[in-house]
């Protein structure tokens, strides 16, 4: 079956992907046995968002997943069931530390314990809020990648009225949620605890005080002022009151009616506590997963506060969205490093799933990343060269600017240029500003031993005997040839020919002691676009560099 078939079937797509164990889909499977048990006409898929900070690399992950999801379900419904992705912003909370990546920090400490929403922004008049102004900052990084979402703010929703229902439900099955909460609490915090949080009604302050009274039937809360000590009675409707987050968690679920929500690896308890609670409210918790957390070159497990991880704007000075979009599709249920390092990678790897999307069969392809990716809808594959190849160029040429650069592209793909190929002049782009940031920095060659003195030297000397115009598989050929010879035998591998193959350590040299790093592109296309005879003088370069 074709793409063209998958297109015009959306039966014998579903049925496909009834089969897929591509993981959206099996997260999709869970929410059409869900809609089977309770029917509704429509499915609401939330991610959640603390605009504490400004928007990071794992908001975009979380969005991204659950967009991956939201498509795959609409694919085993045949789209005949109405779909909404909310982005929910806490920002009622309440502000608990200034932040280290913002200005004038005197001022929004003396407003530490106020709602995000209430606290002047930092940044400029531009918004009402430092609130406002981060979830402007998300809006506008969402609308960045072209996610379909709806925009919610805490705030909103509880000072209209809209949690008014579902806080009162809280207030009458207040005991039940104590009970589920308080074995979870450390024993001196569960002696003050409440699920409700005033609003002082004198400062504007989220207090975190015990309730002394509630009252069911007026829909009130009672607690001694901290300072005045006097007793104050507030309502927990209408934004005088918020919850605790799990508790909040619970209660949202409950009155939007959320039908699949994900979370980080490191909120597993919570989204056990949270569903529990709200079930206890009356309500059936979202479907979902715990997707693993973050890990930094070291291996340690990423945090914003240390500022030891790749923000999402690292990533877009290297790289392009669809390959930030393929690291966060792959094992989301596996702990992965986010470093500078895994970029080139998933760069090249996104292109080759791009490029062998059309050759798949409609089963091949619903497994295909760049299907989920794209939503269904991937594009035409058109990268002439590939991202490594690219930065070998810059390393070898020290060509820092992209016209050198699209002159060896120019001359390797005669008709390739910036305009025809905007992508392409995109990844150049990339190439450089990695190159600059990280290879330059660390380039470091080494002095080839005798043996390879003499494999380098014969490999001067066949490069140089090629015909004008040899092809890049040629150039392989002439390299894999030279370098069948000892120290470089793998006797376990195997010509055509029933020869001896070539080992890896042939060309982890020729990338050591020619181009001063660890790893590189395929040799034979490095030297078709980098040309013959400008690789014989790099050879030649390097045997006077060892003399």
């Amino acid at each position: 079956m074709s793409v063209i078939d998958l297109a015009a079937s959306p039966s014998d797509l579903r049925a496909l992907a009834e089969q897929s164990n591509a993981w959206p889909f099996e997260q999709a499977k869970a929410i059409v046995a869900r809609l089977k048990k309770n029917p509704k006409d429509e499915v609401l898929f939330e991610t959640g968002y603390g605009p504490s900070g400004l928007p990071h690399i794992g908001t975009f992950g979380e969005v991204a997943r659950t967009t991956m999801v939201r498509h795959a379900f609409r694919v085993l419904t045949e789209d005949k069931v109405k779909t909404r992705l909310l982005a929910f912003s806490d920002d009622m909370d309440g502000l608990r530390k200034v932040p280290d990546n913002v200005p004038n920090k005197e001022m929004l400490a003396s407003h530490l314990g106020k709602p995000l929403s209430r606290i002047p922004d930092p940044f400029s008049n531009e918004h009402p809020s430092f609130g406002a102004h981060n979830n402007a900052r998300l809006r506008a990084f969402l609308d960045t990648f072209g996610f379909d979402y709806e925009f919610a703010s805490s705030t909103d929703y509880y000072t209209s009225g809209r949690f008014d229902a579902a806080l009162l439900r809280m207030l009458e099955r207040l005991d039940a949620v104590m009970k589920i909460m308080l074995p979870s609490l450390r024993e001196e915090r569960a002696a003050t605890y409440s699920p409700f949080l005033p609003i002082c009604p004198r400062t504007g302050m989220v207090l975190y005080v015990p309730i002394i009274e509630h009252d069911v039937k007026a829909g009130t809360v009672s607690y001694d002022d901290p300072e005045t000590k006097e007793r104050v009675t507030v309502p927990v409707t209408g934004g005088h009151c918020k919850l605790q987050w799990k508790p909040d968690w619970a209660m949202r679920w409950f009155a939007l009616g959320v039908d699949y929500e994900m979370a980080g690896k490191d909120l597993i308890d919570s989204v056990k506590l949270s569903g529990k609670i709200c079930s206890a409210l009356g309500g059936t918790p979202p479907e979902g997963f715990n997707y693993e957390l973050f890990l930094d070159e070291k291996g340690q497990k990423i945090s914003k506060s240390k500022g030891n991880g790749l923000t999402i704007d690292e990533w877009l000075r290297y790289a392009s969205p669809e390959s930030l979009s393929l690291f966060m599709y792959r094992e989301p249920k596996a702990a992965k490093r986010l470093y500078f390092d895994v970029i080139p990678r998933n760069v090249d790897d996104y292109q080759q799933f791009l490029d062998g999307f059309p050759r798949q069969d409609a089963k091949q392809q619903l497994a295909n990343p760049v299907w989920h990716i794209h939503s269904g809808k991937p594009p035409k594959a058109d990268m002439p060269v590939t991202f490594q190849l690219l930065l070998t160029l810059v390393s070898s040429s020290n060509a820092e600017n992209a016209e050198t650069l699209w002159g060896f592209i120019g001359r390797y793909r005669p008709g390739v240029t910036p305009q025809t190929h905007p992508k392409l002049d995109a990844m150049v782009g990339y190439a450089i500003n990695y190159y600059r940031d990280f290879v330059a920095p660390t380039k470091k060659f080494r002095e080839p031993i005798a043996s390879e003195r003499a494999a380098l030297q014969d490999l001067r000397d066949a490069l140089s005997q090629l015909p004008a115009g040899s092809s890049a598989e040629e150039i392989q050929n002439v390299v894999y040839e030279i370098g069948r010879r000892e120290p470089f035998l793998d006797p376990v591998k195997k010509g055509k020919d029933g020869r001896p193959g070539v080992s890896l350590d042939w060309f982890n040299m020729l990338y050591q002691v020619l181009l001063g790093q660890e790893k590189g592109p395929r040799f034979g296309s490095f030297v078709a676009v980098y040309g013959v005879s400008n690789s014989v003088a790099m050879i030649d370069g390097a045997l006077a560099r060892s003399a």
